[in-house]
């Protein structure tokens, strides 16, 4: 996809249009990117990360002050950190405008899976959080955070925490939990795993993604929903 094609769809998902779309296309670069194009020093998106991340951490603190009146310190910094880690990110992104499919990458780091990596994903959302916070200001970034982040935020972090509650719930009540690999599609360095969950030996689900875990994770997610139907307390 053409650079400046792709910054003009992105902008559309996001529903932000920035005035200097040069900083959008640097949040979007990868240093491998950034060091094949040649294009000079500090032109990747790390140093826009580093603002994003504070004003994340500023904008969720500042929700969670206003909207948690009930919750302590200790409280509040745990669900923040749900919030802001990097697998709700990467999942944010993912679900909320395909943010993988605009990255910018060198061709070894997109070969190598760099597009399907939490890690990379979730820094360029905190990159795209201070761009938009260095073109158009504290309100813009937090309008975005609140939209991508903090809208049905609790869904989002059951989603992330998937496996591990559904662990814990086939722990308490004895069941078996098992996760097993149905298929693989696509080519080598653009493959889809398909992995199925089955809970106790009769609960099965299944879930795609670009990698086992977040397969898993899925298949794991969906498996909730079915125990939530059934009026199960988890």
């Amino acid at each position: 996809m053409n650079k400046t094609n792709g910054c003009v769809q992105l902008q559309k998902l996001i529903g932000y249009d920035f005035r200097d779309i040069a900083l959008l296309k640097r949040a979007l670069s990868h240093s491998s990117y950034a060091n094949e194009k040649k294009t000079g020093r500090h032109e990747d998106y790390e140093r826009t990360e580093f603002l994003g991340d504070a004003v994340l951490e500023l904008c969720v603190s500042e929700f969670l002050y206003n909207e948690k009146k009930d919750m302590t310190e200790g409280e509040m910094t745990k669900l923040r950190a749900g919030l802001v880690c990097e697998p709700t990110l990467a999942y944010c992104a993912r679900t909320g405008f395909d943010l993988p499919d605009y990255l910018l990458l060198g061709k070894g780091e997109d070969t190598s899976g760099g597009r399907t990596r939490d890690s990379i994903i979730s820094d360029v959302f905190e990159a795209i959080v201070g761009a938009i916070y260095l073109d158009g200001g504290l309100e813009c970034a937090r309008d975005f955070i609140h939209r991508f982040v903090l809208t049905d935020y609790e869904e989002k972090i059951e989603f992330v925490d998937s496996k591990t509650i559904l662990q814990e719930y086939a722990q308490e009540h004895g069941y078996s939990l098992d996760y097993e690999l149905v298929e693989e599609l696509g080519p080598s360095h653009d493959r889809d795993y398909v992995m199925r969950a089955t809970l106790d030996g009769r609960i099965q689900k299944s879930g795609k993604a670009k990698s086992k875990k977040a397969a898993q994770q899925s298949a794991a997610y969906a498996i909730l929903k079915t125990l939530k139907g059934e009026d199960h307390c988890i």
